[in-house]
């Protein structure tokens, strides 16, 4: 494949509430939109139906803006990729129906995309603010549906040395936003007050898990409890602590990673680590982690804030590594709502 040929790739990426659509050009970003979906926040978390609709109503739009902001025409694209799975059934759907509607009318190659494998190959976006990891290379990927240790071998190359046996990170930031009465997403609103609050105030208990493992089930049960107790004695006791709280609960859980990071370096003897996913978009994740250079001697990648959440330039680098390599798939390809980030 002549690299010094530009390239452009149309992602599209609807796993869950975010509608997004980039172009990328010979691994460059030239637009990235992303159309958030507001009504969920009533309901306290994603609503799959109501996410499928919206998604509907939003991708003809996105991808009009990413293809105009990208200064191209339709014509110039060389492939379509879209987000095969894991997600949401029906949002896929609605992103899968559409890259091979694009794809057949524009007669050029469909190229699927495993989500996970956008996380992680967003570190490889030509872009001067990130740093691109040697293989091999270590990625905790932390988002509100996984939390796993994968090593990356090649770009195609993954294998799960660890994973949570039930809820994930992310989930574990929400679901304590919400015994605490804040809105939803309450990750962010966690990590928020938590910069201002004592760490040390409260005491969580951490699960023991054997090897690379994570349980989070038991810390959010403690958490429900704590704050039970607490408040029962004390009908002012969150909205009088609620920045110690919150700084307890982010120190207990960035311990819960790290204590598991640090021996998955050990055991690999693989020093160079990476973090992806939404969760890796919170300060004191990536405070530590840049705190570990120095003190462990690794070398590590923090992606930018934009490639963090679920958004469509991920998917377009996956599928430009995979145009290179001729990798594309057939019309007949399917969404699936599962699926390893070891799996096409």
């Amino acid at each position: 494949m002549n690299k010094t040929k530009s390239i452009y790739i149309l992602g599209i990426e609807s796993s869950c509430d975010d509608t997004s659509a980039a172009v990328i050009c010979n691994g460059k970003i030239l637009s990235n939109v992303v159309a958030n979906q507001e009504i969920h926040t009533k309901y306290g978390g994603v609503v799959p139906e109501l996410a499928s609709r919206a998604h509907q109503q939003n991708i003809v739009p996105v991808i009009q803006q990413a293809i105009q902001q990208a200064n191209i025409d339709k014509k110039d694209l060389h492939a379509i990729a879209f987000t095969r799975g894991p997600g949401l059934m029906g949002s896929l759907l609605v992103g899968t129906s559409f890259a091979k509607s694009l794809s057949l009318a524009l007669d050029i190659p469909l190229i699927a995309v495993n989500h996970m494998q956008g996380h992680v190959l967003a570190h490889f976006i030509d872009d001067e603010d990130q740093q691109k990891p040697p293989f091999p290379f270590l990625c905790l990927t932390i988002s509100g549906g996984h939390t796993q240790f994968v090593k990356i071998t090649n770009y195609f190359d993954m294998e799960v040395l660890g994973e949570t046996l039930d809820d994930a990170v992310g989930e574990a930031y929400d679901k304590s936003a919400k015994i605490l009465g804040l809105p939803y997403p309450g990750g962010p609103l966690v990590d928020k007050y938590a910069r201002l609050g004592n760490p040390k105030a409260f005491k969580f208990t951490k699960p023991k898990m054997d090897g690379l493992n994570f349980s989070f089930s038991g810390l959010k049960t403690g958490i429900l409890y704590f704050i039970q107790k607490n408040v029962k004695e004390n009908p002012n006791f969150i909205e009088e602590n609620l920045n110690d709280i919150c700084a307890s609960i982010q120190h207990t859980i960035v311990e819960i990673l790290f204590d598991k990071l640090k021996k998955a370096v050990k055991e690999t003897g693989i020093k160079h680590v990476a973090i992806a996913g939404g969760v890796s978009a919170n300060s004191e994740i990536r405070k530590v982690l840049k705190a570990t250079e120095s003190k462990y001697g690794w070398t590590t990648y923090i992606p930018k804030f934009q490639y963090t959440t679920d958004n469509a330039g991920m998917i377009a680098i996956v599928g430009y590594l995979k145009y290179l390599e001729n990798n594309f798939s057939e019309e007949k390809t399917t969404a699936t709502a599962r699926l390893k980030v070891s799996e096409k």
